[in-house]
């Protein structure tokens, strides 16, 4: 792939845009659409099989903590990085010995919570959830190396928006495409809970995993520096644990401190504003499918839509540029949400927020991961960048925490523009990494 650097004359749109056509890109589709299946299915979509199935709200919120595979698989991203798994690494190398064990562990995952009544027995279900969950949490680590060692930096942005792509697209077949099959396969005419609707859906999720599979098996190991051999554990432990965080510091010494800072804190209007996202169209009086359409559906296709955008810009403008644009949109976008609490029910209007989010959204992750995919060392790629992925949820994850006290004390409309003014800080620390950056 052609390098492209700011001194270079400008990259043609069409130019911009054959990138998503190349086999690297194609590729990212289908591995990203094996990314996102598994998270609603231990998170929204099982929830809402629990609840029909008898399961109590508090059990049901417990077993959100789930999620936390997500949250800490930096823990054992170093193993994922550079630990070869017998038979399989000889086979297939590094990186697509540690995809296939993911995707494995996740397909064997939800069919055991297919095969499983949870208004019998409970607790099988939550060991396969928690299951999909680190198989998950694994295949990200692998499949966010893969991506980095797949192209130059230049060509990060495109591959993050085709892996969104793959991943938006799941993550509607996970959720309203289970609900859909769950429906369609019900026993007319029985009242109450019914298990075999659920266990086809999870069957159909687990088979849903297969094309990721063979993008797995027929693709290219992609070239990645030879590790050193380690004598002993504490040599292994080092340069598997210690070197990859002594890397980033050594490399970017007090510029790293602005760098975490900037990455714990891009994302917080999003992450704070979309916890009380739900309980605000609730209350404003949309129904569950004009929710479903415009935010589950329509949302995403706009998200997408931005992703695309974001990739080609960042190809052409560079990576800071549109990283600036994307956190000015995604706090903008949160004063629509004030505009919109004082509407009442209005689906036009809700229409045209959730458009102007989603949009916003979209370029903002593909500048994002474009430049948390930039700070890496190819040596460590999977450790860095799932420390950095780490990172860049847990405090703006802990301060969502206390977004419904801060409704309940002031207003929506306040909380949006609160929200907003969060993102104000993030636009002075692009700014600070940029001119040091170019310096």
């Amino acid at each position: 792939m052609e390098k492209h650097t700011d001194t270079d004359s400008p990259t043609s749109w069409l130019q911009s845009l054959r990138v998503y056509a190349e086999p690297a890109s194609l590729r990212m589709l289908s591995l990203g659409f094996s990314a996102g299946l598994p998270l609603l299915l231990v998170f929204g979509t099982l929830s809402f099989w629990l609840r029909e199935a008898g399961i109590d709200r508090t059990t049901i919120g417990f077993m959100s903590w789930i999620g936390l595979a997500y949250a800490f698989k930096w823990a054992w991203s170093p193993m994922v990085d550079r630990l070869p798994i017998p038979v399989l690494t000889r086979l297939l190398g590094r990186r697509r010995s540690w995809l296939l064990l993911a995707q494995a562990l996740i397909m064997a995952g939800l069919l055991g919570m297919a095969l499983t009544d949870p208004q019998q027995s409970l607790m099988p279900v939550v060991w396969c959830a928690i299951g999909v969950a680190v198989g998950s949490a694994t295949q990200d680590i692998a499949l966010d190396a893969f991506r980095i060692e797949s192209a130059d930096s230049d060509h990060q942005a495109a591959l993050a928006a085709t892996y969104q792509t793959g991943y938006r697209i799941a993550m509607i077949w996970a959720g309203a495409g289970a609900l859909w099959i769950a429906a369609r396969s019900e026993v007319p005419d029985t009242a109450g809970y019914q298990h075999g609707p659920w266990q086809t859906a999870y069957l159909v999720m687990a088979l849903s995993m297969l094309p990721g599979v063979a993008t797995v098996l027929f693709s290219k190991e992609p070239a990645a520096l030879p590790l050193a051999p380690s004598k002993n554990l504490r040599a292994w432990l080092h340069g598997a644990v210690v070197s990859p965080f002594a890397d980033f510091v050594l490399r970017y010494r007090t510029q790293a401190v602005l760098i975490l800072a900037l990455i714990a804190t891009y994302r917080i209007s999003d992450v704070v504003m979309g916890i009380m996202a739900n309980p605000f169209y609730v209350d404003m009086g949309y129904s569950k499918d004009e929710v479903a359409a415009v935010t589950k559906v329509y949302g995403v296709l706009m998200t997408l839509l931005g992703a695309f955008a974001g990739g080609a810009m960042a190809l052409r403008w560079g990576v800071m540029r549109v990283l600036m644009l994307g956190a000015v949109l995604s706090a903008a976008s949160n004063l629509l949400f004030a505009w919109l609490a004082g509407q009442g029910h209005d689906v036009h209007a809700l229409i045209f927020v959730v458009s102007a989010d989603n949009l916003a959204s979209g370029i903002a992750s593909s500048a994002f991961i474009a430049y948390l995919s930039s700070l890496t060392n190819v040596q460590y790629s999977a450790t860095q960048y799932a420390m950095f992925s780490s990172l860049m949820l847990l405090f703006p994850k802990f301060l969502a925490g206390f977004s419904g006290q801060y409704v309940d004390a002031h207003s929506y409309a306040e909380f949006f523009t609160a929200t907003a003014f969060l993102g104000v800080p993030v636009l002075a620390l692009i700014w600070l990494a940029e001119r040091l950056r170019v310096r």
